[in-house]
């Protein structure tokens, strides 16, 4: 109530007390204040209160040109605040004193004990950026969820108002789906964790209630295995459609198991993005120039002088290990050590649906950050329609794996040379090792790995195939249950 009757300046003065933004209108004011009392309210935060409160009807009280009382400080005393460190004895001295020499106390610092003590600055929750979401506004910044008692099942309320520029950027968004806006607001949920930026985590036993109607919260992945618990996929939970998009304020409730561990909570304005989208802003700042991709290869194969076997080529598939067809989209991350490449209209529909962002090729994180068009394999696709594989040499270039029934009618084997001068970028044989299918004796494919046969047949067992789009054989299926979030 108290915080409810301030004026702009005094909801400014409460704010800037506690490091949070000023700016604004009187509503947006009103909100963060009351977030501040409900996640926030600390001793020092409620005695602030109480100062604003009691001084200003402490001067509405006064009749004009009477002396203010001494125990209500004017709002000059009161921003001392925010300028020193609360902690120190120096700051509550000089704060719980009237009459302050500011000059005489600020050059006693710099004249013999050195500068004004820091303020100190405590460490945030930070979220992880996902590629599917672009935040627009920053709503609510990770707040801890603390327990009100010794109950197991905990309540946490929030109250926000949208301002007028966000309730058009969502009305005036296209439709993802019927119902389903691509502008959201969402409640993300992590742990309670300053050392890193953290993944979306749910408590247990959560419910979110949003004004008067609870929002579906994700399901669980089932698992196969005996004995395995079922997954739950942690995603933003869009609330969108449950909200006010109006002047009028919105109440969340966050339910949660209080069983130890600390989280805190956040809410954002976001755009949600398509698989379509990111493939396509990947094609536009993503391919890497096939004179760089030649020039890896190149790194990749350079002879060693002290390995006693001497690499001489490596096999590239033009099949995607995702879906087993022919690459359109070459590509693999550029943390990854390998050449093959996945096909990125793939990985990312499959990420759309579970996002895992873990390469396909060597099980290692491949986040869509990292992501690379392979410049020299998408034009090896366009002049090699005949085979599903290629050898890359030593000096960069590359001929066409055959099938031996194919390659014996053929008894020379040419090597495709990129930026030469020939349309078709055909050179005669080097030497003898063109012939009869020879250049690929030697060959030492460096994206095998001894445990990928029985990690294949693991993961066979382990998950179905979904019934919609393509059905991919390996690390790509999509379990069915999958309950949507809202």
């Amino acid at each position: 109530n108290m915080v409810m009757s301030f004026r702009v300046s005094d909801l400014q003065m409460l704010l800037g007390f506690v490091g949070r933004s000023k700016s604004g209108l009187k509503h947006e004011l009103v909100t963060r204040a009351l977030q501040l009392v409900q996640f926030d309210c600390s001793p020092e935060v409620f005695k602030k209160i109480k100062e604003l409160y009691e001084t200003r009807y402490a001067k509405k009280s006064s009749e004009p040109g009477q002396p203010q009382p001494q125990q209500h400080r004017s709002p000059d005393t009161l921003s001392i605040h925010s300028s020193y460190d609360r902690g120190s004895s120096v700051a509550r001295t000089s704060i719980s004193t009237t009459n302050i020499d500011y000059p005489a106390l600020y050059g006693k610092y710099l004249n013999g004990l050195g500068r004004l003590p820091p303020k100190v600055v405590k460490p945030e929750v930070r979220l992880v950026k996902l590629p599917f979401y672009t935040t627009l506004d920053e709503l609510l910044k990770p707040t801890e969820l603390v327990p009100q008692n010794n109950e197991k099942l905990q309540e946490s309320p929030c109250i926000f108002a949208l301002t007028p520029r966000q309730v058009e950027l969502i009305r005036n968004s296209r439709e993802l789906q019927p119902g389903v806006k691509s502008v959201q607001v969402v409640l993300r949920i992590c742990y309670t964790d300053t050392s890193s930026p953290q993944e979306d985590q749910y408590p247990p036993n959560i419910a979110v209630k949003v004004n008067h109607s609870y929002c579906s919260v994700p399901g669980y992945y089932p698992s196969n295995k005996p004995g395995v618990e079922p997954k739950r996929p942690c995603r933003p939970i869009n609330l969108t459609h449950l909200m006010y998009l109006s002047a009028a304020t919105n109440r969340i409730t966050v339910t949660w198991g209080n069983y130890g561990k600390s989280y805190s909570v956040g809410l954002y304005l976001v755009r949600q993005m398509t698989s379509a989208e990111l493939l396509q802003r990947l094609k536009t700042i993503g391919i890497k120039h096939p004179e760089l991709c030649k020039a890896l290869v190149k790194e990749k194969l350079r002879l060693d002088p002290d390995s006693e076997i001497a690499t001489t080529g490596v096999r590239v598939s033009l099949i995607c290990p995702l879906v087993k067809m022919r690459l359109s989209v070459p590509c693999r991350a550029e943390t990854c050590a390998h050449l093959q490449c996945f096909d990125a209209v793939f990985y990312l529909q499959m990420n759309e649906k579970k996002p895992t962002w873990m390469c396909p090729v060597c099980d290692k994180p491949a986040p869509y950050d990292q992501l690379i068009i392979d410049g020299l394999l998408s034009k090896i696709l366009t002049e090699c329609e005949d085979a599903d594989e290629i050898e890359y040499l030593v000096d960069g270039s590359w001929c066409p794996i055959r099938a031996e029934k194919e390659r014996s009618c053929s008894p020379q084997c040419p090597i495709l040379v990129l930026g030469s001068s020939d349309v078709n970028g055909l050179l005669p044989p080097p030497n003898s090792n063109g012939e009869n299918g020879k250049a690929t004796a030697d060959v030492v494919d460096l994206t095998l790995d001894s445990s990928s046969s029985e990690e294949e047949e693991e993961e066979d067992e382990e998950e179905d195939d979904d019934d919609d789009g393509p059905q991919p054989k390996r690390r790509c299926s999509y379990e069915k249950g999958l309950v949507s979030a809202c």
